[in-house]
């Protein structure tokens, strides 16, 4: 496994960050929306985007300091995940 540098290192310490550095490949992220590390909080897979993906960042948002950014950017990515109001 390749050693971390110090800014990896230092964004895995602050809240949301524990997998910053992990997903060197993929391309969008909602962490920086939510205040949280750069390249964390993944909305693709492989270069694509993935609607698991997008689940996953909604489920974990409350880890991170602003849930609510990384909510809103996962729904402007994956509108299908709004979830809509059940008719009486």
């Amino acid at each position: 496994m390749a050693k971390l540098t110090a800014a990896v290192k230092s964004a895995r310490k602050k809240p949301g960050g524990s997998n910053a550095g992990k997903y060197k490949n993929e391309k969008i992220f909602a962490g920086p929306s939510g205040g949280a590390p750069p390249g964390t909080y993944p909305l693709t897979k492989n270069g694509k985007k993935s609607v698991k993906r997008g689940k996953s960042a909604l489920k974990l948002a409350h880890n991170a300091p602003d849930a609510a950014g990384i909510k809103s950017k996962v729904l402007k990515t994956f509108p299908s995940l709004k979830k809509t109001p059940k008719k009486r």
